[in-house]
């Protein structure tokens, strides 16, 4: 068989190139990687990155395996491929076969782990620090101080609510992914989730000064869904417009529907919770579901948030089928919208 109608059975972006180090043949997909017209050239014109160059000179030379990487982008992302390299019969004599395997997601999934390390890590060694310096405090110089260990005691206390809610959130994001391809089966009234989790956020609104509204619809509305994981939902996207609004604010949670939602393609009903606060920049917007993604840290953290409250939300709603949307503009307020499926029962 010749290489070209070899290569054209890869199902990978592929090359064979001869001794002589000249391309003998590309098959498409090599083609739509590295360029049309391969065929012919010296491999280091089409290849130029000198790591895979020493891979497939090293091959040609004794024809043991090698394995390289090769980078590039495709436009809207690097890119990153395993090449893998193997010597390869040819007419002309030994030459070289060249596959590239696409591994972009395994790199991102990797980078995605490290990063999440790296800010759990973040997260638990602010509060564990100032844990060990007040109790550093306390044995030495605020042993005899009173006023000054109630004082750190209750900072304390603070930090060790903080990293609580930390582990917390972490399992609970733990749990929703885990469960994220397993559909629920519960027929829900979601009216009645949402009464009665605004029931039992009212405190919380007016220790902050939020008028909290509810707006709901005359006829009863059902889901299949996940009644616990509803109302984690309703609490994490109530609880920041509450806390992040500011004194004075209102915040209005609607439900609306079922009717056709066309990001569903077919019935839905529309859960909103609206507020009348200071809005989001429109560049944090896209990623203000990321895991420990904040558009203020500091104050965030004043507040008691750990940066997971959206991811889980996202998780939850993705396992209901749902969508979620966010529309905000600086002084005009947040508006986020979860989509669900309605109950076709």
């Amino acid at each position: 068989m010749q290489a070209a109608g070899m290569l054209d059975a890869v199902p990978l972006p592929a090359l064979a190139i001869r001794r002589d180090e000249r391309i003998e043949a590309a098959n498409a997909d090599a083609a739509a990687l590295l360029g049309p017209g391969l065929a012919g050239r010296h491999f280091i014109t089409a290849l130029r990155q000198p790591v895979l160059l020493d891979a497939v000179e090293a091959c040609l030379r004794n024809g043991e395996p090698r394995e390289a990487e090769y980078l590039t982008n495709d436009g809207e992302q690097d890119t990153t491929f395993r090449v893998s390299v193997r010597a390869l019969p040819l007419e002309s004599g030994r030459g070289a076969l060249v596959c590239f395997e696409d591994v972009t997601h395994l790199e991102q999934a990797g980078q995605m782990r490290r990063d999440f390390v790296a800010n759990v890590s973040h997260e638990l060694r602010t509060p564990l620090t100032a844990l060990i310096g007040f109790i550093e405090t306390l044995r030495g110089p605020a042993r005899d101080d009173a006023a000054g260990r109630e004082r750190f005691l209750s900072i304390m206390a603070l930090e060790a609510q903080r990293m609580n809610r930390l582990v917390g959130d972490l399992l609970s994001l733990s749990r929703v992914e885990a469960e994220e391809r397993v559909r629920p089966t519960t027929r829900i009234k979601l009216a009645e989730v949402i009464r009665s989790t605004l029931h039992g956020l009212q405190p919380l609104a007016e220790s902050a000064g939020i008028e909290l509204r509810v707006v709901l619809p005359d006829m009863g509305v059902t889901i299949i869904g996940d009644d616990d994981q509803l109302r984690q939902v309703l609490t994490n996207l109530a609880e920041n417009a509450i806390k992040y609004s500011g004194r004075g604010a209102r915040v209005t949670v609607t439900l609306s529907g079922p009717e056709y939602q066309p990001g569903l393609r077919g019935p839905g009903v529309r859960i909103s919770v609206a507020d009348t606060g200071p809005g989001i920049e429109a560049f944090h917007i896209p990623r203000l579901t990321e895991r420990f993604y904040r558009v203020d840290s500091h104050r965030s953290r004043e507040k008691g948030g750990t940066g997971l409250g959206l991811a889980i939300v996202k998780h939850i709603v993705n396992r209901h089928r749902g969508r979620l949307r966010v529309a905000s503009q600086p002084g005009q307020g947040t508006e986020f919208t979860v989509v669900l499926p309605a109950d076709a029962g």
